[in-house]
C-alpha cells in the first residue's frame, strides 16, 4: 500500500504538484513516510500468531461477562451498516479504498466492545477511509450517552475518493466526531496535546514500522491506566511485537480480523490486528 502512494505521485505529476503547492510540509512529511516504508526489511510469515479464544480474555481482562450482551449488540448492527454502503454502490472488505480495506469484523467488533466496556470519553483513530470502524465507534458512544472520537485521515491524491470517505457515518453524530484531514505525524500530536488523556487509540493508517510505532508511543504517553491500543494489520511489520515487548507488563494480544472475503495478501488470508491494555493503576483497581 505504501508502493501505491508513491506510484500515484510518480504517475501524476499534476497532482503532485498540486498537493506540494498546497500544503508542501505536509506533501514531504507523506514522501519521507512513505520512501521510509519502502525501506524497511520485510518480516517472516510467523512472526504473530492469533490467539484461540482472545474476545474472551479480553471480556476477562475488562472485568466484563462473558458471553456480552455488547457482541450481541455488534451483530445486529453490523449487516445493517454494511447493508447501506452496498446500496451506495461501496463494496464491502479488502481493497475496497484503492489499497487499503475498510474494518473487518473481528477489528471492529474487538472496538465495539472496548468502547462499550470502557465508556471512553476520548477516543481518538488514524486512518478513516469509508469510516466503517469510526461508525461502530460513534454508534457505541452514542448508546453509552458520552464520549467524543477524533478521527485523523489524509485523504489520498485521487480527488474522486475524497465524496467517500467517512460515508459509513454521513450527517450522523456529527456532535460527538471530529474529523481532522492530514497525515497523523502532523496531527496527532496537537491532537493529543489538547485533549491531555484519552482512554481508547486505534491505529488504521500508515502501517510502516515508522509510522506504527510513532502513533503507539505518542498515544501511549497520555493514555489513561486502563486504557487500551488497537493496532490494525500488526503483519506487516514488527512495530508491535518491539512495542509489546517493551512494556511486557502490560497484557496484550494478537486476533484473527475477520475480513469479509479472504484478503490474500495476508499470510493467513485474514489479517491480523494488536490490542494492548494499559495496566490500571492501584486505585483504579480498587475502584
Amino acid at each position: 500500500m505504501f508502493g501505491t502512494g508513491l506510484r500515484h505521485f510518480l504517475k501524476h505529476p499534476m497532482h503532485t504538484l498540486a498537493a506540494v503547492t498546497a500544503d508542501p510540509v505536509e506533501a514531504w512529511t507523506v514522501l519521507r513516510d512513505i520512501y521510509a516504508a519502502r525501506r524497511e526489511a520485510q518480516i517472516p510469515s510467523d512472526l504473530y500468531e492469533a490467539e484461540e479464544g482472545w474476545e474472551q480474555r479480553l471480556h476477562n481482562l475488562l472485568g466484563a461477562p462473558w458471553p456480552c450482551q455488547a457482541t450481541s449488540e455488534f451483530w445486529a448492527l453490523w449487516p445493517e451498516v454494511i447493508g447501506e454502503l452496498q446500496a451506495k454502490g461501496i463494496r464491502v472488505g479488502p481493497e475496497s479504498f484503492k489499497t487499503w480495506n475498510d474494518g473487518d469484523a473481528g477489528l471492529v467488533r474487538a472496538i465495539w466492545c472496548l468502547c462499550r466496556h470502557l465508556r471512553p470519553r476520548n477516543v481518538v483513530e488514524t486512518g478513516v477511509a469509508h469510516g466503517l470502524t469510526s461508525r461502530f465507534i460513534l454508534e457505541a458512544l452514542e448508546r453509552n450517552g458520552d464520549g467524543h472520537l477524533w478521527s485523523i485521515d489524509l485523504p489520498p491524491l485521487e480527488e474522486a475518493l475524497h465524496d467517500q470517505i467517512g460515508m459509513a457515518v454521513g450527517d450522523r453524530h456529527s456532535h460527538r466526531w471530529t474529523l481532522i484531514k492530514g497525515s497523523s505525524r502532523r496531527r496527532l500530536p496537537p491532537v493529543l496535546s489538547q485533549l491531555g488523556q484519552i482512554d481508547l487509540f486505534i491505529h488504521d493508517s500508515l502501517h510502516s514500522e515508522r509510522n506504527v510505532r510513532f502513533e503507539m508511543e505518542s498515544a501511549w504517553t497520555i493514555l489513561r491506566p486502563g486504557g487500551a491500543i488497537v493496532v490494525d494489520d500488526i503483519d506487516a511489520n514488527r512495530a508491535f511485537l518491539n512495542f509489546t515487548q517493551t512494556f511486557s507488563h502490560h497484557q496484550s494480544m494478537i486476533c484473527e480480523a475477520e475480513p469479509i472475503q479472504p484478503d490474500l495478501r495476508r499470510f493467513n488470508e485474514k489479517g491480523l490486528f494488536g490490542i494492548i491494555l494499559k495496566e490500571p493503576t492501584k486505585s483504579n483497581a480498587q475502584s
